[in-house]
């Protein structure tokens, strides 16, 4: 059990560096003024709903860490409860990694990215496998997503913390953009309309 809820990342070997860069008493200031957030809290529920992707981070029983794009749509990412974070898992290449180092290591990561907002949310936590349970399949499928639910994954939340905003590179998906060219696309239309009736006028007072 850890004294502070940071301390699921802040191990003494990270502490020590701290201490030798400088950074310590800041962090210690922290742990003091209550830590890290230990469970779904409702900002952090409106922020996952809005996203359609992630990364997990896994490692197996040597050590040995894996991260893994998981990808669909808006609010994929789903919370079951208060301390416990759940999605669909689809086909996909059929190397199962994820699944290998699950079973052996449930230590698990989430880094929750919003590029749009230049946002990031970082989460620790346990993870496990949960196969043929079609009414949990069923609660965190999208009905209008066209992927087969193979089984669900489930997170169990240890400690969140949102993350400082620097050096994040906005960047926009096709679905955030999508209204965007649609607006300017209608706006060249509206004004190549506009010229042709200005040349189709002038062609006219031309004849005269």
């Amino acid at each position: 059990m850890h004294k502070y809820s940071s301390d699921v990342a802040f191990t003494p070997a990270v502490k020590a560096i701290q201490q030798e860069k400088g950074s310590r008493k800041s962090y210690a200031r922290m742990e003091q003024a209550g830590g890290w957030e230990t469970s779904v809290t409702s900002d952090l529920a409106e922020y996952i709903a809005g996203l359609d992707m992630f990364y997990l981070g896994t490692a197996n029983a040597a050590g040995q860490p894996y991260i893994q794009y998981r990808g669909g749509p808006p609010g994929f990412l789903k919370v079951v409860d208060d301390q416990t974070l759940g999605f669909a898992d689809f086909g996909g290449n059929r190397q199962y990694i994820t699944l290998g180092n699950l079973s052996e290591n449930p230590k698990a990561f989430l880094f929750l990215m919003d590029y749009a907002n230049s946002h990031r949310v970082k989460v620790w936590g346990t993870a496990k496998v949960v196969e043929g349970d079609a009414a949990l399949e069923e609660r965190l499928r999208d009905p209008e997503y066209p992927g087969k639910v193979e089984r669900a994954i489930l997170f169990t939340v240890e400690a969140w913390n949102i993350n400082c905003q620097q050096h994040i590179h906005p960047r926009f998906s096709q679905r955030q953009i999508a209204p965007v060219i649609e607006q300017l696309q209608s706006r060249i239309t509206e004004l190549e309309a506009e010229v042709e009736k200005l040349r189709a006028n002038s062609s006219s007072s031309s004849k005269h």
